[in-house]
């Protein structure tokens, strides 16, 4: 009985830590500011402590460090993001996107699921391409991929990754900037949409989701002058008149 007693008191005990280091937003201006702090954050909407998904959330927040957390139970608050009921919501800059887990449409809910969740829709700048964020690239409203494929570890890799960081910004809500992994032997048929293999990389390519075809830019330096002509050529429709580097059936992922 008495190890019973000590077990649940150090259980609330870790529970009371994890909610105290998650900051309480108590109007809409804390809202506005929170959720602009960071390129992803996550809010949980609860009318009150220890309700459905509650402590799943606590825990998953824990889990998902990456991602700053917040809980908000003030209506106001609700009413500015169309909240009616208890959730757990996703923002995101990349795609100007608010995605929200509804609890109570959740018949089976656990910390595993929320983390998934929060997994799926961590969209970022720049996404690592991976078969969890496939799901999340694939459902965003942005269709178009600006994709750089590159071996990790190569003398360029990270050069190459901060032109694609200070660029991505410049088209929010216009591309999503994606890298492909070209070692992990997993994303092969990524690069086979692009009609590549590792050894041929690095190259950048712009994927249309919506119209399932893909454009490969020239080969040659990839400095960011190329980047954003390439990128603006696109979305002034000049692109599409060339000649595209595949076109490929319908698929739900890369």
């Amino acid at each position: 009985m008495l190890f019973i007693f000590v077990f649940s008191l150090l259980t609330c005990s870790l529970a009371a830590d994890k909610e105290s280091s998650i900051p309480k937003l108590t109007d809409v201006s804390a809202a506005e500011t929170f959720i602009d702090s960071a390129e992803v954050v996550i809010v949980g909407f609860f009318e009150a402590e220890g309700g459905h998904g509650y402590q799943e959330f606590l825990a998953a927040a824990e889990e998902v460090k990456t991602l700053p957390a917040a809980l908000c139970k003030v209506k106001e608050v609700w009413a500015k993001y169309s909240i009616d009921s208890d959730s757990i919501a996703i923002f995101r800059k990349a795609d100007l996107h608010q995605e929200n887990l509804q609890l109570s449409k959740m018949k089976k809910l656990d910390t595993d699921g929320v983390v998934r969740f929060l997994t799926i829709n961590n969209i970022r700048f720049i996404t690592e391409y991976n078969p969890v964020s496939a799901v999340g690239l694939f459902q965003s409203k942005v269709k178009v991929h600006l994709v750089l494929m590159a071996n990790r570890g190569s003398s360029n890799y990270k050069k190459l990754k901060g032109r694609l960081e200070a660029l991505a910004p410049q088209y929010t809500g216009k591309l999503l900037f994606v890298l492909v992994n070209g070692k992990d032997k997993a994303n092969a048929r990524a690069l086979d949409y692009f009609q590549l293999k590792s050894s041929d990389l690095p190259r950048v390519g712009l994927y249309d989701a919506k119209l399932d075809k893909s454009w490969l830019m020239p080969p040659g330096e990839i400095s960011t002058e190329r980047l954003q002509t390439f990128c603006d050529s696109f979305l002034r429709g000049e692109l599409q008149n060339e000649n595209v580097a595949g076109e490929h059936e319908t698929r739900t992922e890369l």
